[in-house]
C-alpha cells in the first residue's frame, strides 16, 4: 500500500488567487481589512510616492533650489494624480522595479522619474528625492501611514467599543451586584459601576492615543543638512524642512542621526498596548460572569457551541478577542522596545520591526471587532444576580460594624469591639436574613440606627453606585 503521506500534493503556494499565510489577511480580513490602506506594503510605497511628490513641489514653490520656478497649476494637480491613481498596476510596476534596484525607496523614485516627461517637467527628474536619504522618506512615510490607521480606523473602533461599555453601564447603573474581592464576597456594588469602571480607564488611554504627537523629519543622511549646504549654500533649509514636515500634518523632529528617534511610535504602541490590558482584564471579567450565570448569551442561530455537546454556547468572542490582545502587544512590546534604539547614527533593526506595524494593529483591531460582537449577545440574568445576593446577608457585616463604631464615636453604650463580635458572626460562615437582623435588634443599637440597618438589604447595601457612573458623562 502506497504511503498517503508521499502522494502529490497540489502546492498550495501556487494557488491563485494568493492564499494568506497569516490570519489577518485571510480568515479575518473583514475585520482588519480597514487597515489596509494605511499599513499594508502598498500603502507604505503610495506614501513614500506622496512624500517625494510633495517634496519636489515644496522645493519649486518656494524656489529653494537656484534655476527652479513654480510648478503650474496642471502640473501640480498632474504630480499628485500620480498619489491619488496609486492603484494594483503601480504596485506590480513598483515590484519590478525593485527587482532591478533591490531598494525599496530608489524604486519609488525611479516610478515618479518615468512618468515626468508626460507632464512636461522631465528636466526636473534629478529633483526627486533631492538631498533625502531614505530614511527621510520613510519616517514620513511610516508617520502618515501610522496617523491615517490611528485617526481613521482604531481609534474610531475603539471609542465605539467604549461606547457600548458606557452605554450598558448607564443601562445596568442600578442593577445591585455581589462583589467579589480576592474572589469571595465582598461589598455589593452595581453591574453598571463596575462597568463604568471600565469605560472609563479605557478612555483614559484612547485619551493619550489621540493626543499622540506624529514627528517626522527631512535632514539628510546623518541629520546635518551636510549634503543640503553642500549643494545650496544659501537656502534656509531648517526651515525648508521645518515647512515641509508641518505640510505633511506631522510635528517636525529637529534632531536626529540618520533615522527620526522612533519616541513617539514608543510612546504610542504604548498607550495602545495599556489599553489592550485593560480590554483583556475586561473580557477576563465578562467571560468569568457568564461562567457564574450573571450574564446570559444569545444563541446564534445555526451556530454550533460545541462539535459533540449540543447545550453548550461558548464565550468564544471574549476568548478570541484575549488571544489577539496578547499576540498585538507581544508586538507592540516588541515594537516599543526596539524603536527606541539605533546603533550610533543608523543602523535597520527598525525597517524590519516595523513592517509588523499593521499585524499589531490588526490583532488589536478584530479584538475589538470580538468584544462589540460579545456584547452584543449578552443579556443581564438579574435573577441571578439578585439570588447571589440574597444567599450572602454576611457582606453586611461591614455596614453593621461601621454603625456601631459610629454610634460609639457618638456615646452610645455598648458598641464595644464591633468589629470583633461581627468577626465571629460572620467569618465562614453563611447567615441568612433572619439571623442578620436578630443579631442587629440584640446590640442595643439607638432607634434610628437600628431602623436603618434593619431596612439594609445586600441589594440595597450599595452605596451611591449608581450615581459614580454619571463621571463617564464629564
Amino acid at each position: 500500500m502506497a504511503d498517503s503521506a508521499s502522494a502529490p500534493r497540489v502546492p498550495l503556494a501556487s494557488v491563485t488567487p494568493a492564499i494568506a499565510l497569516g490570519p489577518l489577511d485571510g480568515r479575518y480580513r473583514s475585520a482588519t481589512a480597514p487597515l489596509v490602506d494605511y499599513l499594508s506594503e502598498a500603502a507604505l510605497n503610495r506614501d513614500r510616492t506622496h512624500v517625494e511628490v510633495e517634496w519636489l513641489i515644496h522645493l519649486t514653490s518656494n524656489s529653494v533650489l537656484p534655476g527652479t520656478s513654480p510648478l503650474t497649476a496642471g502640473q501640480q494637480a498632474a504630480l499628485r494624480e500620480i498619489v491619488s491613481g496609486f492603484d494594483g498596476s503601480s504596485v506590480n510596476e513598483l515590484a519590478e522595479i525593485e527587482q532591478v534596484t533591490v531598494h525599496d525607496v530608489k524604486a519609488v523614485e525611479y516610478f515618479i522619474g518615468r512618468r515626468l516627461a508626460a507632464i512636461g517637467i522631465e528636466d526636473l527628474t534629478s529633483l526627486v528625492h533631492f538631498g533625502c536619504t531614505s530614511e527621510d522618506i520613510n519616517n514620513l512615510s511610516y508617520a502618515l501611514g501610522v496617523k491615517g490607521a490611528v485617526e481613521n480606523v482604531w481609534l474610531p473602533a475603539a471609542r465605539d467599543l467604549v461606547n457600548r461599555i458606557a452605554a450598558m453601564a448607564e443601562d445596568t447603573r442600578a442593577v445591585p451586584m455581589l462583589s467579589r474581592t480576592h474572589g469571595q464576597p465582598a461589598t455589593p456594588t452595581t453591574l453598571g459601576k463596575e462597568l463604568a469602571v471600565t469605560a472609563h480607564r479605557l478612555t483614559r488611554q484612547l485619551d493619550r492615543v489621540a493626543g499622540t504627537e506624529f514627528l517626522g523629519k527631512i535632514n539628510g543622511a546623518t541629520g546635518t543638512f551636510a549634503a543640503h549646504y553642500a549643494s545650496v549654500p544659501g537656502a534656509d533649509w531648517q526651515q525648508v524642512a521645518k515647512s515641509f514636515v508641518e505640510h505633511l500634518g506631522l510635528t517636525w523632529n529637529p534632531l536626529t542621526t540618520q533615522i527620526e528617534s522612533h519616541d513617539w511610535q514608543a510612546e504610542l504602541y504604548a498607550d495602545m498596548a495599556r489599553f489592550n490590558r485593560i480590554l483583556h482584564n475586561f473580557c477576563t471579567d465578562v467571560w468569568s460572569y457568564i461562567s457564574i450565570g450573571y450574564f446570559a448569551q444569545i444563541p446564534v442561530a445555526g451556530a454550533t457551541g460545541s462539535s459533540t455537546m449540543p447545550h453548550k454556547v461558548n464565550p468564544i468572542r471574549f476568548e478570541n478577542a484575549e488571544a489577539n490582545l496578547e499576540i498585538s502587544n507581544g508586538l507592540l512590546d516588541t515594537l516599543a522596545s526596539t524603536l527606541v534604539t539605533s546603533r550610533w547614527q543608523r543602523d535597520l533593526t527598525d525597517s524590519s520591526s516595523q513592517r509588523n506595524i499593521g499585524v499589531a494593529f490588526g490583532h488589536s483591531l478584530l479584538a475589538i471587532s470580538n468584544v462589540a460582537k460579545g456584547l452584543e449577545r449578552l443579556n443581564v440574568a438579574e435573577d441571578v444576580l439578585a439570588a447571589d445576593l440574597d444567599t450572602n446577608w454576611e457582606v453586611l457585616g461591614e455596614a453593621i460594624q461601621m454603625v456601631m463604631r459610629a454610634e460609639a464615636i457618638a456615646g452610645a453604650p455598648g458598641m464595644e469591639n464591633p468589629y470583633e463580635r461581627l468577626k465571629e458572626l460572620t467569618r465562614g460562615h453563611r447567615v441568612d436574613a433572619e439571623r442578620m437582623k436578630e443579631f442587629v435588634s440584640g446590640l442595643g443599637l439607638p432607634a434610628e440606627a437600628e431602623a436603618r440597618l434593619l431596612a439594609l438589604t445586600p441589594a440595597t447595601y450599595t452605596g451611591i453606585a449608581d450615581a459614580l457612573v454619571d463621571h463617564l458623562k464629564k
